[in-house]
């Protein structure tokens, strides 16, 4: 199993920005079949050094990870993530 682990720091940390972001990740499943599970979540501590979302999403193996990555629906979610964004770390581990 692979965690794919994701946090973002939004340029426009606003309530309303930060909900088209988290709506537009939370979107992903069922449309990307290789999802094995799937949490997006915004930050309710909001400290200096706390990112705005997280993503939090399980594969079988790193060959399904791979194509999630490419998957075309993730791509449209992922370029419009990147232009509303700051800084974008990503852990990805085998359990």
């Amino acid at each position: 199993m692979i965690t794919h682990v994701v946090l973002f720091k939004l340029k426009d940390p606003s309530p309303e920005s930060m909900e088209k972001a988290r709506a537009a990740l939370a979107g992903l499943p069922g449309k990307v079949p290789v999802l094995r599970h799937f949490e997006v979540g915004v930050d309710v501590i909001r400290s200096k050094r706390s990112y705005d979302l997280a993503l939090l999403a399980r594969f079988d193996s790193l060959e399904t990870l791979q194509a999630y990555q490419v998957h075309p629906k993730h791509q449209e979610v992922a370029k419009y993530i990147k232009e509303v964004s700051d800084s974008i770390i990503v852990v990805d581990y085998e359990s």
